[in-house]
Order: structure tokens, then sequence, then C-alpha cells
């Protein structure tokens, strides 16, 4: 089902982005129109796949979890990249995993205690994946960019 949002699904969604919790009918009174109006524009994006849920955000830095790495993954084979995956997922402290173009097949995120938890994933677990060739890793000195993607056209950039 295609589903053309408008600026009014646009205004919805910016409020919504920035706090999922807001009340409907607060948002309504922003936008203009009614609760139920809202709410089926909200249940029609949901259904055509634009929202995907709502959730909570955990700080790992908060919960111990202060190295942040990117991992830079090479297969033995590309077609194996399935069943690697898999076991790539049951790593708790991976946290995004992309199939990317390029030198390597994947590019792990994960999030570590410290800088021995770290190696300790990297040698004891994710190099002993049957399929993985080798590994690159890169560790996140400071995350400077922070943000979901522009929902208003009008404050697209412009070059």
């Amino acid at each position: 089902m295609k589903y053309q949002i408008d600026d009014t699904d646009r205004k919805i969604l910016s409020y919504l982005v920035k706090n999922a919790r807001m009340p409907f009918l607060e948002i309504a009174r922003e936008c203009g129109i009614s609760g139920a109006a809202i709410h089926q524009r909200v249940r029609k994006m949901e259904e055509c796949g634009i929202i995907e849920g709502s959730r909570f955000i955990v700080k790992p830095d908060a919960l111990g979890y202060g190295v942040c790495a990117f991992i830079g993954v090479i297969l033995d084979h590309a077609h194996t990249y399935k069943t690697v995956v898999k076991e790539i997922e049951n790593i708790p402290e991976v946290v995004e995993c992309h199939f990317i173009t390029g030198n390597y097949t994947f590019l792990i995120k994960l999030r570590c205690n410290d800088h021995q938890h770290l190696m300790d994933i990297l040698i004891n677990t994710l190099q002993n994946i049957p399929g993985i060739a080798k590994t690159e890793t890169f560790i996140a000195l400071d995350q400077l960019i922070d943000k979901q993607i522009n929902i208003n056209n009008d404050e697209k950039h412009n070059d």
C-alpha cells in the first residue's frame, strides 16, 4: 500500500520523533485537527511502514557500555553471509550490522564495557565465527551527530 505523506503528516512525525510519548491530543492541538484524525493518520503511517513502533532510548554509557566500536568484516565466501549474520546477531554487544559495498562485507557497531571487553568479543567470539576471514576495528572516540532523518521538506539543505 503506497501512502503519500502531506505537510500535516510531516508535522505529526516531527512531534513524534522529538517525543514519542507526546499525547495525540496535544499533537492535534498543534496541528489544528482532531485527535481522531491524528490517530487515523498515525495508524495509516504504521500500516504503510512509515512508522515502526516507538521505543525508549537507553544511553549505553549510563549502563557501563562506554566503548563504541565499528568492525569491518570480510568473509571467506560471500555466499555464507546469511549463516554468518545469524551468528553475529547472537552477540549481545552488537547493536547494528549492515551489509555494505566496498572492502568489507559487513559493518558492525557494538558497545562494550571497556577495551578488554572489546578485545574479548573480537578474539573469542567474532573471529571464531566460521566464514569470517578478517576483521578491522575502529574505536569511536566521540559521537558528534545523532539524529533522525529530516522529516520537514522546508528544512532541507539545498546546495
